[in-house]
């Protein structure tokens, strides 16, 4: 039956809980890789409780301190790394490659910030009078609620909770129940990397009462800031509850990440970034490609390539060399389900569409498909602007493909959608990618690279349904989790007005070179 996870809230395992449901792989929809103690709305509170007690010692920590804590978290995941890769792989059915690339990206994390404990810089500013000077300084937001989805259960949390701990904040988290037993793992590694009771606390709730824990949890004044990452429809229901409290949460939503594949473009290479950017994770990131805008000098070829590309990628067992494995969840099938009710008649369909069984099957498949939840990746062609398919994000293994005569037409179609994350650009025309760069509303743009590929050190973070314009990784971060106070300090040893006692430089503004 696997372990049983339970909620941790200082220090100490929940052993109360609503229920108890089962996780299972989704690539072996048999095997149980654990049970899941999930709390109600109380626990959340008590969690916010315990870690706004905790925060003002934690804070009081010298930051190179705190940069300690990350430096051994960062450590043990490279101890764990292996073993925390693999539990992801079994828990959610990501490829193992992809799995270890994820736990690099957090090992990429603590390395960037073991040393922000040492700067976390503020400034000393010239003041415009005499005897007096002026400093910033970074302080703490307080105590933090993240939220995150599983689709990236370990790499995603780590943007959050890694510089919130560095910058003196304590953390409630909650992780997607579907991804609970490597959501455990992972606070494991922190719990023995020295992180004290009550600073980091893990609640296991469904959506319904971890958003009204949370509601309750502000109204208290026990929250004081709210990251989270999943739909944008969620996300609109927090941002409203986090404006009620005149607050900012950290918002990281949903994608329709559009490809522009110009004329002038390398196809092959234009046809691996959409291969790995529409199907990797089996279309199952925020980042993931939703339409590729193809010129028509070159859509056909393209479709063509892109056709034989999908269907020669091996899928399947993501313990063995594939490029996807299954979807995520059941609730995650059904919402592709509903996705692929999207194709309509006028669309041109390249390959199967549907889950892979004994009677839908899947040519080269690895393993049997009928152990889990498979899905066949499509293609589809001859998708307008104002189809469901061209307008919302799929989450699941299916992009579609339209045409286009001008840049310009091309950046509009890529930001219709009205998300804003990712953006792609094949080109070798550098006045081409720089103008798309110009008009397209996505925070993130690559040019011949992937929709998808983050990197530690560079902000992430979209606009419009994607996001609310925060950023996360790098120094970019540092604002989400600190506020910034400004200090004068006159000891002129009289009181000295701004605006009013200063004094100014006479010239002689009249004067004219003869």
């Amino acid at each position: 039956m696997g372990v049983e996870v339970l909620s941790v809230v200082g220090g100490e395992r929940v052993a109360d809980a609503v229920r108890r449901t089962p996780s299972t792989n989704p690539a072996r929809l048999s095997e149980v890789v654990g049970t899941v103690g999930s709390a109600g709305p109380e626990v959340f509170v008590r969690a916010a409780s315990v870690a706004h007690s905790a925060q003002a010692a934690w804070a009081a920590t010298p930051a190179p301190q705190r940069g300690q804590l990350i430096s051994n978290v960062g450590r043990l995941m490279r101890a764990n790394k292996e073993r925390l890769a693999a539990l992801v792989t079994r828990e959610i059915g990501k490829p193992l490659g992809e799995a270890l690339g994820e736990v690099q990206e957090i090992i990429d994390t603590c390395d960037f910030f073991l040393g922000e404990g040492r700067r976390l810089y503020g400034q000393t500013v010239p003041s415009e009078m005499p005897d007096k000077q002026l400093f910033t300084f970074r302080r703490p937001v307080g105590t933090v609620a993240v939220i995150t989805a599983g689709n990236f259960p370990v790499a995603v949390p780590s943007w959050y909770i890694v510089p919130a701990l560095l910058c003196g904040n304590t953390v409630v988290w909650k992780p997607a129940e579907y991804s609970a037993v490597v959501s455990d793992a992972f606070y494991e590694i922190f719990a023995h990397s020295g992180v004290p009771a009550g600073v980091f606390n893990v609640v296991y709730a469904d959506g319904s009462d971890t958003f009204t824990g949370l509601e309750q949890a502000l109204q208290a004044g026990l929250i004081n800031k709210v990251g989270f990452t999943g739909s944008s429809v969620v996300g609109e229901r927090i941002g409203e509850l986090c404006g009620r409290h005149l607050q900012t949460p950290c918002l990281e939503l949903g994608g329709k990440n559009p490809m522009v594949i110009t004329e002038d473009a390398d196809l092959d290479l234009a046809v691996e970034g959409a291969l790995f950017s529409g199907f990797g994770t089996a279309g199952q990131r925020c980042t993931s490609l939703g339409t590729a805008i193809v010129h028509r000098s070159v859509h056909e070829e393209f479709l063509d390539r892109f056709a034989f590309a999908v269907g020669e990628a091996a899928m399947g067992d993501p313990a063995q060399d594939v490029l996807f494995g299954p979807l995520l969840d059941e609730k995650f099938a059904a919402g592709f389900e509903k996705s692929l009710g999207w194709i309509e008649p006028h669309h041109r369909v390249l390959g199967r569409t549907g889950r892979v069984t004994a009677d839908n099957p899947r040519a080269g498949f690895v393993g049997d498909p009928s152990d889990g939840l498979f899905y066949h990746p499509v293609i589809v062609a001859g998708v307008q602007p104002d189809d469901a398919l061209f307008l919302n994000e799929t989450f699941g293994p299916i992009v579609g493909v339209t045409p286009y005569s001008e840049l310009d037409e091309a950046i509009a179609l890529g930001n219709k959608s009205g998300y804003g994350l990712s953006s792609s650009i094949y080109t070798t025309d550098p006045n081409k990618a720089f103008r798309f760069a110009q008009g397209i509303s996505a925070g993130m743009v690559s040019v011949n690279n992937s929709t998808s590929g983050a990197e530690a050190h560079l902000p992430f973070g979209g606009n419009g349904k994607s996001g609310n314009g925060s950023r996360q990784s790098g120094i970019w971060v540092l604002d989400q989790f600190t506020r910034w106070q400004s200090m004068n300090w006159d000891y002129s040893g009289k009181l000295q007005k701004a605006q009013m006692d200063t004094q100014t430089v006479e010239a002689d503004l009249s004067f004219e070179l003869p």
